[in-house]
């Protein structure tokens, strides 16, 4: 005669879908995302990197403001007045002498002070 065991995990799950509470979750009926895909090692980053979005402290502050001055033109471009153009300025040179002077982690940083009046013109001319 073969003997039956229940586990304590066993019973609450049994009893928690005898409630009902499995019912109607988010995600019923839907294929799992990645089914049918190549299995990779490291699954988990570029999952966590999804849901948290890439740039959400993946690399040091002071290489993210190196690579927010590469983009200045594009991140100026979305401003509207010249009043947010010269606070964007003036808020990014304030971040960038902090990092020269090692108050930000990450590699040092040995940008200069941006102009905030040769930003505007630049910013005028494109628009």
């Amino acid at each position: 005669m073969v003997q039956w065991y229940e586990s304590s995990i066993d019973r609450q799950l049994r009893e928690a879908a005898e409630r009902g509470e499995f019912d109607n979750l988010p995600g019923t009926g839907k294929p799992l995302r990645d089914a049918g895909r190549d299995y990779e090692e490291d699954w988990w980053v570029r999952d966590w990197l999804e849901r948290e979005g890439a740039g959400s402290g993946v690399i040091p502050p002071t290489l993210a403001l190196r690579r927010e001055i590469e983009d200045l033109t594009v991140r100026v471009d979305r401003l509207r007045t010249e009043r947010e153009v010269r606070d964007y300025v003036a808020e990014l040179n304030e971040r960038l002498g902090k990092a020269r002077v090692g108050r930000m982690d990450g590699p040092p940083v040995v940008l200069p002070p941006l102009d905030a009046d040769e930003v505007v013109a630049g910013w005028q001319a494109r628009a």
